[in-house]
């Protein structure tokens, strides 16, 4: 089935992981228009920046190998924002799924709500469509094929899934033929690094990421993609509470602060 994708990245336009995935999603067949930010918002997560009156947001038709005459453009401001733009009409026909990386390093773990990467699809949820998220372990050199491969495969299920579904997709930095498997997969308290602060002096704060070797449970992304496998977890954006009982107390309690107030 053809769909209107809307490829992004957070890496940037020039990344080499977007080139790629957008002309994977061209070879499929698919009708496809990329807009990705001008330059790095990693770590953006579903941000979208400052948006003022009487301000524009600077957007150019770029190129990109692999795609012929495909639409292409450079946005300036995150990953988030191009999805908003995109489903406001912005590069065209109305997206009806948003497809993003291939990220240049894994975003796993519960640190995947700081990832720009991920934010898009969370993004296309949030305005009623689906989303793919798609990155790499690091490594030289980057087998990007096999995770384009696999986010094809996986953007298949992805369209006769129900609407809002979002799907983080981490494939090891392997040849398709030595990856081990594809496996579902629960978030890891954190993801192949892990925040340290290295020292804090003279009104500057110097955050590093460093290697853990904590063992983590063998069924999380980030155990799985070192392991050798492609991990697939779905993933849900901001939602209400399901704990009805205790809203409700919290209703009660707000409910009685305001009327001894007035």
């Amino acid at each position: 089935m053809t769909v209107r994708v809307l490829v992004t990245n957070d890496d940037g336009v020039a990344a080499s992981g977007l080139a790629a995935l957008a002309a994977g999603m061209v070879a499929a067949g698919h009708d496809v228009v990329v807009a990705a930010p001008s330059r790095d918002y990693s770590g953006s997560g579903a941000g979208i920046g400052p948006l003022h009156a009487g301000t524009g947001i600077e957007v150019a038709r770029v190129e990109l190998p692999g795609i012929g005459a495909t639409p292409a453009f450079s946005v300036d401001g995150p990953p988030a924002l191009a999805v908003m733009a995109a489903r406001l009409g912005a590069f065209g026909a109305e997206p009806h799924v948003v497809v993003s990386g291939v990220n240049q390093g894994t975003n796993t773990g519960r640190s995947v709500l700081h990832s720009g990467t991920v934010g898009a699809a969370l993004t296309a949820a949030n305005f009623g469509i689906s989303g793919l998220a798609t990155s790499i372990a690091t490594g030289e050199p980057s087998q990007l094929a096999t995770a384009v491969s696999l986010a094809t495969a996986a953007l298949s299920w992805l369209i006769d899934a129900p609407a809002r579904t979002v799907l983080n997709l981490n494939v090891p930095n392997l040849n398709a033929a030595d990856v081990r498997g594809v496996r579902t997969a629960r978030l890891a308290p954190f993801g192949s690094v892990r925040a340290a602060l290295a020292e804090s002096r003279d009104g500057r704060l110097q955050i590093e990421l460093a290697e853990t070797d904590v063992e983590l449970d063998p069924d999380t992304d980030t155990a799985l993609v070192m392991a050798g496998y492609a991990a697939i977890t779905a993933l849900v954006g901001v939602r209400a509470t399901e704990d009805v009982d205790a809203s409700a107390a919290l209703a009660e309690v707000l409910q009685l602060e305001l009327e001894a107030t007035q």
